[in-house]
């Protein structure tokens, strides 16, 4: 009866509205080691497993004050190391944001024409990425600013948006691009959603990665070849080849200023890799040498356009960027409305997945290289924040940069500070550089474009270690490149995501179990035989029952012969999660190897030819129905819940619904179900819900009798075995340092012992194995040993068909299993 108010009313609450509370069975009286469920089986291991409650799972929901203040506090964590900083770090940062800076300016400037932006425009990105980014940064490596990718789908929503709003400019689009894209992210951030990201594996990023890059290669060529004809450069990859090399005869004097400008830069580089491997002891001053090959070659080029071009501004010999306007004159308030939006709503997705992929998988790779780790929703939080306050000066839609990044990295920074290093960089090249800027060619503009996206390619290594770890992951790469290549980045990014999306819920809904046998194996150390072994190991328990595949699809030696555990007892395992998609290609193989090797309890249950089952019509007319009397009746399943984590509604009712059906099958007897490895205290409380955990009653006698086995310990502490082993042994070392025994030896220089009145612990023998023999001994005969340890059971007693392993559910099925039929030994 309840004992409470609170206990009542819900009692009374649940009556009102029929609800079907859990039943508990009553206690019953021990007799000779059986019971029936009972809490009080064992008086002396009491312990009771309490189930998790929902207040619980809404406590757990809702944080602290304490966690709350770590929120807040975890939003800048630049707080974290800013008041240690000091002179060294200041020193790697100055190295490493000046060389990056005088690579971003270049490629800022570049990275804006595939936006179809002004180039100017560049500038102010990498200037607004790099400088608020540190503040939110739990990466020191990363540089965030216009990066090939998402400029491309830039100007892919610049030239689509003319056509819908034309009195509209390009950066207005853009801003109210980067605006709508760092406020999600932004949000995503803030609410701790930086996990999603995870949902998107290796293969689909690097297979977006490098069609992206074809893509911009194949646009760019033209460019750098300085062909006249007008086509679409954005159009598909495979198009844009075509019609590349169909115009070919139309170049003119740009490709010499972007094909040697191209080969340059990959002439240094390999120069300089050369050198290196050569003169190792100035490896750095070769890598800063590749690392400022950008610059050089622009500022090469942009001495020799200046030198043709100096009095020719009006009719340049090849296409020059022209006026960039000084400082930060495009700086607004961004223009964001309902009308702008509609322009780039159906683009928005895939700009978004690339701000998220790109960045976290680049910071990822570099945190694990310098030994960090990052946050993925903090890093969402900065180049959320960073967008959103880009356009404010101009700034489109940026991210992480991978190139930018390794040399930041190579570089030696120490910390995220060095980005307000490189914004000084590119704050005094807007101010101080736009004369020069004038003379830059464009096609030496597109040579360095192709020459960065160049490193976005997977090696051919890389997707051949594909091939080695997953043949479907290699296929998912092949697919994502073919699609980019034929279609466009964005459908290229929809279908690499898609594809891996439904590989996951694939690979989740045909998981497949595997029935488990018993072998008994001996442990060995190298090439020893047992008997070597033996000693080597000491009293190492040498000889252990594990459980294979019956089928050996673990790739365990076929010639081991697994033997099944028991006639009509059954070991099930799961190989993943158990939810509603993949409950029934779990229970369906169960059910029918069950039905396959046993027979029913009750040969008779047909008594009539009608009384059969359609699915079950029995043999046809003149023959007779198989004999099938030498196989087990059905007493026990066990499932190995080592692999899930969860569960839910669906897969629940779905073990209830096959309990049923085998109760009906091994009928007037019931199932037992044991369950090992459960690692969850919610997937215990659903499953003790339907019925799970304790014996099945039966429809004749309600609970029928069973032998409880659990699982005990010795309570560890100062009375535990352990312990007392460890103060013999203390024990024995002190008195032969005290005599001059040799300890490896244990030869002692006189035969008198030391009196020993708590423990009773005698004398050293004079080996190490005599050691261990009186060691076993003083721990069994120990007053102290015996009387004061305490033992305790593992896991609840109200809950004994729940074990901690697959030996502990096995021995439960056997001693619960009918005396009518012997049982092996041997477990």
């Amino acid at each position: 009866m309840p004992s409470d108010l609170g206990t009542k009313v819900g009692h009374t609450v649940a009556k009102a509205l029929r609800l079907q509370l859990p039943e508990r069975p009553q206690a019953d009286p021990v007799t000779r080691g059986e019971s029936t469920f009972s809490v009080g089986t064992l008086e002396t291991y009491s312990y009771v497993e309490p189930e998790p409650t929902t207040a619980e799972w809404f406590s757990d929901l809702v944080p602290s004050w304490h966690e709350v203040g770590l929120y807040f506090y975890r939003l800048f964590p630049f707080l974290a190391w800013i008041t240690r900083y000091n002179t060294q770090w200041l020193i790697g940062d100055l190295v490493a944001g000046i060389t990056v800076g005088a690579v971003v300016v270049p490629q800022g400037m570049a990275y804006a024409a595939l936006a179809e932006l002004p180039v100017e425009y560049g500038l102010y990105s990498s200037f607004m990425g790099v400088l608020v980014y540190w503040f939110f940064a739990t990466s020191k490596d990363i540089t965030i600013g216009p990066v090939a990718v998402m400029s491309t789908l830039v100007g892919n929503i610049v030239i689509e948006a003319r056509d819908k709003l034309p009195g509209v400019d390009g950066p207005v689009i853009a801003s109210c691009l980067a605006v709508i894209c760092g406020g999600i992210v932004t949000f995503l951030g803030l609410a701790r959603l930086g996990f999603i990201v995870d949902f998107i594996p290796l293969p689909a990023i690097t297979a977006f990665m490098t069609g992206s890059a074809i893509n911009i290669i194949s646009g760019q060529v033209s460019t750098m070849l300085g062909e006249t004809a007008d086509f679409n450069t954005r159009g598909a990859t495979y198009s844009t080849i075509i019609n590349t090399l169909k115009y070919l005869p139309s170049s003119n004097l740009d490709a010499a200023m972007g094909v040697t400008a191209c080969a340059m830069l990959y002439i240094i580089r390999f120069g300089c890799n050369y050198a290196a491997k050569k003169q190792p002891r100035r490896a750095k001053m070769w890598f800063f040498i590749s690392t400022l090959r950008t610059a050089f070659v622009i500022l090469f080029y942009t001495m020799i356009s200046a030198a043709t071009n100096l009095h020719r501004r009006d009719h340049p010999a090849f296409t020059v960027l022209g006026t960039v306007p000084r400082g930060f004159k495009h700086a607004a308030v961004p223009t964001v409305n309902a009308e702008i939006i509609k322009t780039f709503a159906g683009e928005l997705p895939a700009a978004v997945i690339v701000l998220l992929i790109e960045h976290i998988a680049i910071s990822k790779s570099f945190g694990r290289v310098n030994n960090y780790t990052i946050d993925p929703s903090q890093e969402l939080v900065a180049i959320g924040v960073s967008n959103l306050l880009g356009p404010f000066l101009g700034g489109y839609p940026a991210t992480g940069s991978f190139s930018r990044t390794a040399i930041k990295s190579k570089a030696g920074v120490r910390t995220p500070l060095a980005g307000v290093i490189t914004a000084l960089v590119v704050l005094l090249a807007i101010y101080a550089l736009p004369a020069v800027f004038w003379y830059i060619p464009k096609a030496s503009l597109a040579g360095v474009i192709i020459h960065a996206v160049g490193d976005l390619i997977t090696p051919p290594n890389v997707v051949y270690q594909f091939w080695r770890v997953s043949p479907l992951d290699a296929i998912i790469f092949f697919v994502g490149v073919f699609v980019t290549i034929f279609t466009s980045i964005e459908i290229g990014v929809y279908c690499t995501v898609c594809i891996s999306v439904a590989v996951l819920l694939f690979r989740l809904a045909k998981a497949r179990g595997e029935f488990l046998g018993r072998v008994t194996i001996h442990s060995v150390v190298g090439d020893h035989q047992l008997e070597e072994a033996k000693h080597a190991l000491g009293d190492f328990d040498r000889k252990r029952s594990i459980f294979l595949p019956i089928n050996h699809a673990d790739g365990s030696n076929p010639e081991v012969e697994v033997e099944q555990p028991f006639p009509g007892i059954f070991i099930y395992r799961f190989s993943e999660g158990f939810n509603y998609p993949n409950a029934n290609h779990y229970t369906d193989p169960l059910v029918d190897t069950i039905f396959k090797q046993t027979r029913r309890t009750n040969p008779f249950a047909y008594g009539k030819l009608g009384d059969r089952p359609w699915n079950n019509p029995g043999p046809r007319k003149g023959q007779e129905e198989a004999d099938q009397s030498h196989l087990p009746i059905l007493r026990a399943v066990i499932l190995d819940f080592s692999s899930v984590n969860n569960v839910d509604v669906t897969s629940i009712q779905n073990l209830i619904d096959v309990r049923n059906q085998l109760d009906i099958y091994a009928s007037p007897r019931t199932v037992q179900w044991h369950f090992a490895h459960l690692n969850n205290r919610w997937t215990k409380r659903a499953l003790v819900a339907a019925g799970f955990g304790f014996p099945t009653p039966s429809s004749d006698d309600g609970f029928h009798r069973w032998k409880p086995i659990f699982n005990v310990t010795e309570i560890e502490g100062r009375y535990s075995a352990a312990a007392h082993a460890e103060m013999v042994t203390n024990e024995n070392t002190r008195q032969a340092s005290a005599h001059g025994t040799d300890i490896e030896t244990g030869i002692k220089p006189d035969s008198h012992t030391i009196e020993r009145e708590t423990h009773g612990i005698e004398e050293s023998s004079r080996s190490s194995i005599g050691d261990d023999d009186k060691l076993q001994r003083d721990l069994k005969d120990s007053k102290a040993y015996r009387n004061r340890r305490k033992m305790a059971v593992v896991q609840g007693v109200n809950r004994p068909f729940f074990h901690i392993d697959i030996t502990s559910a096995l021995e439960s099925a056997l001693a619960n299993s009918p005396q009518e039929e012997p049982i092996i030994k041997g477990l």
